[in-house]
């Protein structure tokens, strides 16, 4: 049993080695094989470096092959062409870079790349992803477009150039007007439209350093200033009358594709059932005006759907009436009757707006006549009638006046015949007497008449008469025939039976002169500062009855009550008027004489200023009179040094001395002997100078005074100057 169990662990024991070896040389399989797949699908990155997959002519191309790992070297195919390096084919030393310095159309074709080992052991890569390189022989050429496709365009427009190449990418524009570049290389510019953008505009594309296209076509632009809108009248008139009508018109030059936006006095005109437009606005259209529709009107155009700024016309006052116009009709001339052969015209007058055309009618007939004017060269029978005109304008709406008043010509058919009368109507007068004849047509006025008669008054007188002025002649009057006695008539007076009457008694008639009313002024000086109303009083002079008053203003009756006072405020007298008053009574007399005129002008002002003068003066006087009193008593006596200068009355010892010739008015008094006398012994006695009614002291100053100057007095007479 122990033998038995021995072998079967050693069996078993080979048993797992074996098992062993035959799994690892599975796995050892499975590795190699599992690393020789791994070989055969392995494939690099191809990389185009360009920035673009399609080329042209002489522009460089430049690929990379790219792998993780870092032992590998590269193969190039071309079209599955293994790609040889040359020297327009450069490769970098592993080959993982290639790059065509110039490319030819020979370049064109499918590229890809293939990775091998370093030491050339164990397999290659596969393929690479592919890129596909297109290689043109010519560049293209670029074509301009431009946003909007306006030929003609407007200061202040923006316009948008577009420069496309339709071959490849990557290009940089070139732009130019009128054969100079601009900064701009973006494939669109805008340009913000000036006057100087009218030019002709052109582009290029370049790619590269080498690459660069033709130039496109070139597109011609036009700016022009935005136009000024033409605001035009078609009605011919600016001022119109109600339910007339009305028409404006706007325009531009340049293009008919403007629209048009009116304004009326700042405010937008929008279309109703009397105001209209045509189909883009160019004429507004008023069927019926009236006095809304008045105001200034301007205009403006604007391109639809494009950004022009607007101009405003110039503007258009539009003036309508309230009513219509009023139409005069005149005669010269202005004769109430006229006489068959005078001429005479007839006119029709309308002096608002302009524009008219008259319509002349006889006895409501119209007459086949044109303009203002109607003359009748030769008036009869059959131009007698009631005569009337009115105006009209307008063409394809007429406007018709009322029709002016009616001016009544009167034709005579017959010369007139004048009437004659005398004064007295008597048919015999006696010599001395006055005779008068008057001629006179009734029909009409303005004639001159001429009367004849024989060289005797006694006789048969006609007249005749003719029209001042014009050429009418009446036919003769009917003859009066006058007799004139040679000499006086006797008057003799007779009465049967005679009749004596006596004597009535004396009546004596007393005439009185009507009583006189007077205004005088109530208001007296002491009231003129307190009020500013003056009180008026009427009375009637010498009379003791009791009277009403009336009272009148500028000779204007004034509506207040029959009292004697009136008062005159500056309300109901702001101007200051003259005013009279009369008595009125019942008995007789019945009336005074009217008083005379009291002016008030300024007489409240005329006193105030008055009193305001005397009182000024008054108060002046007694400011003065007090002043002086106050310097009376107040004042003080000044040194000998402040006294004013005092004028000399005599003359001094030296000027005396010098003039022999000085007269002295009081040599006679002191040289009298006995009044010298007089004055010595009083001088002697009292030691004083005397006289009648005055004594003065001499005082011993005066003693010396007259001491030292003894011998001056002996040589001038005995005068002694009071100026020492």
């Amino acid at each position: 049993m122990t033998q038995l169990s021995s072998t079967a662990s050693t069996c078993a024991a080979q048993w797992k080695m074996w098992l062993v070896k035959v799994f690892s040389v599975i796995c050892f399989t499975a590795v190699y094989a599992a690393q020789g797949l791994q070989d055969d699908t392995r494939r690099p990155t191809l990389k185009l470096l360009s920035p673009w997959q399609d080329f042209f002519e002489k522009e460089s191309v430049e690929f990379s092959c790219e792998d993780d790992s870092y032992d590998w070297k590269f193969t190039w195919y071309r079209n599955e062409k293994k790609i040889e390096a040359d020297m327009d084919q450069n490769l970098e030393e592993d080959q993982s870079y290639l790059n065509i310095s110039s490319v030819t159309r020979s370049y064109q074709g499918v590229y890809a790349c293939q990775a091998l080992p370093m030491n050339n052991t164990g397999n290659s890569t596969g393929l690479s992803n592919k890129v596909n390189v297109t290689v043109y022989d010519k560049t293209p050429k670029p074509t301009v477009s431009k946003v909007p496709d306006f030929n003609l365009m407007y200061v202040g427009e923006t316009v948008n150039f577009t420069c496309k190449v339709d071959v490849s990418s990557g290009w940089k524009y070139q732009w130019y007007k009128d054969g100079n570049e601009l900064p701009d290389t973006s494939e669109t510019i805008s340009i913000h439209l000036g006057l100087s953008g009218k030019a002709e505009y052109w582009c290029k594309a370049t790619r590269g350093e080498t690459t660069s296209t033709d130039i496109s076509e070139k597109i011609q632009q036009d700016v022009l200033e935005i136009p000024v809108p033409s605001l035009k009248l078609v009605t011919p008139w600016l001022d119109v009358f109600p339910t007339e009508r009305v028409k404006l018109s706007c325009g531009m030059d340049g293009t008919s594709k403007w629209n048009y936006t009116w304004y009326k006095d700042g405010l937008e005109v929008r279309a109703d059932d009397v105001v209209s437009f045509d189909s883009n606005g160019a004429t507004l259209s008023i069927s019926s005006a009236s006095a809304a529709h008045a105001g200034q009107y301007i205009c403006k155009g604007h391109l639809k759907d494009r950004s022009v700024n607007r101009n405003s016309s110039s503007g258009l006052t539009l003036k309508v009436y309230d009513k219509k116009p009023t139409v005069i009709l005149t005669q010269d001339p202005e004769y109430k009757v006229m006489f068959p052969g005078e001429s005479v015209s007839f006119s029709c007058h309308l002096n608002v707006s302009t524009g008219w055309e008259y319509l002349w009618y006889k006895d409501s007939d119209p007459l086949t006549v044109s303009g203002n004017q109607y003359p009748i060269s030769s008036v009869g029978i059959t131009t007698k009638g009631s005569y009337t005109c009115r105006a009209k304008r307008g063409s394809d709406q007429e406007f018709l006046t009322d029709s002016s008043q009616a001016v009544h010509l009167e034709v005579e058919g017959n010369k007139p015949k004048p009437s004659m009368t005398q004064q007295p109507d008597v048919n015999k007068v006696y010599t001395g007497e006055s005779v008068s004849f008057e001629c006179k047509v009734e029909i009409s006025s303005g004639w001159v008449y001429h009367c004849s008669a024989s060289a005797a008054h006694a006789g048969q007188y006609i007249c005749k008469g003719h029209l001042k002025d014009r050429s009418v002649n009446s036919s003769s009057s009917s003859g009066l025939t006058l007799k004139v006695y040679d000499k006086k008539p006797t008057v003799i007076l007779t009465q049967d039976p005679e009749y004596k009457l006596k004597e009535s008694q004396a009546v004596t008639l007393d005439v009185k002169e009507r009583p006189l009313a007077d205004i005088t002024l109530l208001t007296g000086w002491s009231e003129v500062f307190s009020t500013d109303s003056l009180v008026l009083r009427c009375r009637v002079l010498e009379s003791q009855d009791v009277w009403n008053y009336t009272w009148w203003k500028e000779g204007q009756p004034i509506n207040v009550s029959l009292s004697e006072k009136y008062t005159v405020t500056p309300e109901n007298n702001p101007e200051q008027s003259l005013y009279t008053c009369q008595g009125n009574r019942t008995g007789r007399p019945s009336y005074s004489k009217t008083s005379d005129s009291f002016k008030t002008k300024n007489l409240l002002l005329k006193r105030r200023v008055l009193l305001s003068i005397s009182g000024f003066i008054f108060f002046a006087i007694i400011a003065i009179f007090i002043g002086c009193i106050v310097l009376r008593v107040f004042r003080k006596p000044g040194n000998g040094e402040d006294k004013p200068e005092e004028t000399e009355l005599f003359l001094t010892m030296a000027q005396l001395k010098d003039r022999d010739d000085a007269p002295c008015p009081l040599v006679q008094y002191i040289t009298d002997a006995e009044l010298n006398a007089s004055s010595k012994q009083e001088a002697d006695e009292n030691g004083m100078i005397s006289g009648e009614t005055t004594s003065l002291p001499i005082s011993s100053q005066e003693d010396q005074a007259v001491t030292s100057e003894s011998h001056d007095t002996t040589e001038n007479n005995g005068l002694v100057s009071f100026k020492q």
